[in-house]
């Protein structure tokens, strides 16, 4: 698992947000007792599950303990918990679990749907966001890049500790154990002053894995380096100035 900086991942805390604040806006549940949401990260997304229901209890769980002295310095009237999602038990069961871009951290997301499910009220809803750039150039090019001979044979973990899969996978796994499942994708084109902004996002998160990956400073900053370069020219700079960086998030919501 890599290593979180909290900090770091809330340098783009409003763009992180919105598909927090968009899932939200998709649930149709009146007034949830009990709410988890697990990977919570540093707290922004269960804030804004407070701010929506404010009648409920909502409660944080999170691997990382970064993440959680984060979100408790930050927001010291939530309830936080460090666990690990794929183990975690609601007691009582809760009636939303709420995930946003945790799932893809985690392998076999089918006994883990399955899982979240089991932890939900008869009537509950399961809500998960998760990150579907996996066709990108963001992805493209770490890919290729981590191939090079320099640290190709360090990267294999790097390279498969992040889950993804299809719509209709998660359709098929959910249809047959919820009364109703939606699903859909959406595109967010984030406006950065450059490509160097990509590698910043990138490195708060999916870029974590292969820097652990390598054995110094240095060698880390060689690697942010190359990605750069290639990012310079995948992301060309708009009349503005600006680039174009899109992202494509995967959401469902299933209703038991």
């Amino acid at each position: 698992m890599p290593q979180w900086d909290a900090d770091l991942y809330l340098q783009f805390a409003s763009e992180r947000t919105q598909p927090v604040f968009d899932l939200l806006n998709r649930i149709h549940l009146r007034q949830p007792r009990r709410i988890a949401d697990l990977g919570c990260g540093p707290g922004n997304s269960t804030e804004a599950l407070r701010r929506h229901w404010p009648e409920s209890s909502v409660v944080g769980v999170d691997l990382s303990a970064e993440m959680i002295r984060k979100a408790r310095q930050d927001y010291p009237a939530g309830t936080w918990m460090i666990g690990d999602a794929t183990t975690w038990r609601a007691d009582p069961p809760v009636d939303l679990v709420f995930s946003n871009a945790m799932l893809q951290w985690v392998p076999h997301h089918a006994a883990v749907c399955r899982h979240l499910l089991d932890q939900i009220t008869p009537e509950g809803v399961l809500a998960v966001q998760v990150p579907a750039h996996y066709d990108s150039v963001l992805h493209r090019e770490i890919i290729e890049l981590s191939r090079d001979p320099a640290w190709d044979a360090r990267m294999h973990q790097a390279r498969r500790a992040l889950t993804n899969e299809s719509p209709g996978f998660y359709y098929d796994l959910l249809a047959p154990l919820a009364k109703r499942v939606d699903l859909w994708e959406t595109t967010y084109y984030h406006v950065l002053p450059g490509p160097e902004g990509v590698v910043r996002w990138f490195r708060a998160t999916g870029l974590r894995p292969f820097l652990d990956a390598l054995d110094s400073d240095q060698e880390r900053s060689r690697f942010e380096a190359s990605l750069l370069k290639r990012y310079s020219t995948s992301y060309p700079r708009r009349p503005s100035g600006s680039i174009l960086f899109p992202f494509r998030r995967l959401f469902f919501v299933a209703y038991r």
